[in-house]
């Protein structure tokens, strides 16, 4: 089992300990990207939920973001997010990694989810009453996945669950 200390590794480099194991100690290495992944979608939700309002009310300074005059919706923003966490997750397993890709992969998924009834209908009805499908979505992804992680707590970290390369 690895220190957690700062110290020089084999490779000579001195490594430094995780943020994330400060922020969430006793907190699995295999568990915390799912309880990262869990705050970052929630955190993101409700972002995008906020910016997107002050874009609605036309708050000076807050504006669509487009490129050659067409909107570019956040859903597209988190689906590159999405294809970018896929793929490190096929080459990278660290405790370290898995943590990171746990939270963008909250992010992307929240921004994507977030805009779900203008990809399920094709239209955009994101302040329509249609578009609550997607507020009702993320609304169930919190719940879900907030009592998975609640209900799941009391597993401890088991010798091999442990920062190895925290």
């Amino acid at each position: 089992m690895a220190s957690r200390h700062p110290g020089p590794s084999q490779s000579g480099r001195t490594e430094r300990p995780s943020p994330w194991l400060r922020l969430l100690p006793g907190i699995s290495p295999k568990r915390r990207g799912f309880v990262l992944a869990w705050w970052g979608f929630t955190v993101t939700f409700g972002g995008m939920r906020l910016l997107t309002w002050l874009i609605h009310i036309d708050v000076a300074g807050v504006g669509d973001m487009e490129a050659g005059g067409v909107h570019l919706h956040h859903y597209v923003w988190g689906i590159l997010m999405l294809m970018v966490v896929g793929a490190a997750g096929l080459v990278e397993r660290s405790a370290r990694a898995r943590a990171w890709m746990g939270l963008a992969y909250g992010v992307g998924l929240a921004l994507v989810i977030d805009e779900a009834a203008l990809l399920i209908s094709l239209e955009d009805v994101y302040w329509d009453t249609e578009g609550g499908l997607s507020i009702a979505i993320a609304i169930a992804v919190i719940a879900v996945a907030g009592s998975v992680l609640a209900l799941t707590r009391g597993r401890r970290a088991s010798r091999t669950d442990r920062d190895d390369d925290a």
